[in-house]
């Protein structure tokens, strides 16, 4: 059993307001529960609050690993896996937004890629 708190209002309603910003309409925010590694070394797997959408073909998680402690992830596939390069966030809001910077980023270039 995790001691890790789900989601507040507060925490969901940045997500949803963010997400709703960066594609001009509403997109569905699910909750979810994910087990992960809450530490590289663990042998056993944490249960953690999850925030997920999917957007113009990518797929977004936010794990909630602590009080204030979020991590995330975007991919299009198991063999497409991404992150922000950042390991964790202090804040939601700072999450959200780099999670979506750089997904942006990296469609940008796939969409290049496949010009040349």
């Amino acid at each position: 059993m995790s001691n890790i708190p789900d989601y507040t209002d507060t925490e969901r309603s940045i997500v949803q307001q963010t997400v709703k910003e960066r594609y001009g309409k509403p997109v569905d925010v699910q909750s979810a529960d994910a087990e992960i590694r809450l530490y590289p070394d663990d042998r056993e797997l944490t249960s953690v609050p999850v925030l997920y959408w999917e957007a113009r073909g990518a797929h977004f998680v936010i794990f909630k690993v602590g009080e204030k402690s979020y991590r995330n992830q975007f991919f299009y596939s198991s063999r497409e896996q991404f992150g922000t390069g950042r390991e964790e966030y202090d804040e939601i809001g700072d999450c959200v937004i780099t999670l979506l910077r750089v997904q942006a980023d990296h469609e940008s270039t796939r969409a290049s890629d496949k010009v040349d």
